[in-house]
């Protein structure tokens, strides 16, 4: 589905209002280390990303389309981020779960989570 592409290109302009156009009012996030349930938190986690990992860029790899209806569609995928800390290059992997829905003809994301690898 194209949402996730969208989302994921949202993502990558480190500008929060691109990310906002495609959040559910209701959004909430899981974080390995927080919760965000407004879209002010949302925002101040982004920002704090973007402003720790310089220059980063966000990636989805091995995407599972979970399922896809009329109004709704979930997914899985490993998450890639890499880009500079402190100068020196750094990057990571994880794993997502994301549930968008459809309203007036628009897909948004209503929930993302967020967690490291099993080890």
């Amino acid at each position: 589905m194209d949402i996730l592409n969208e989302y994921i290109e949202a993502t990558n302009t480190h500008n929060f209002n691109e990310v906002k156009k495609l959040l559910h009012p209701n959004a909430v996030y899981f974080f390995s280390d927080k919760t965000c349930s407004s879209h002010e938190e949302i925002q101040k986690f982004f920002e704090r990303t973007w402003s720790v990992i310089e220059n980063e860029s966000y990636a989805a790899q091995d995407v599972n389309w979970l399922f896809t209806g009329r109004d709704s569609a979930t997914c899985t995928y490993t998450f890639f981020y890499e880009g500079y800390i402190n100068r020196k290059y750094a990057s990571g992997r994880g794993r997502a779960t994301n549930i968008f829905v459809k309203e007036s003809d628009e897909w948004l994301l209503i929930h993302e989570h967020l967690s490291p690898l099993p080890k």
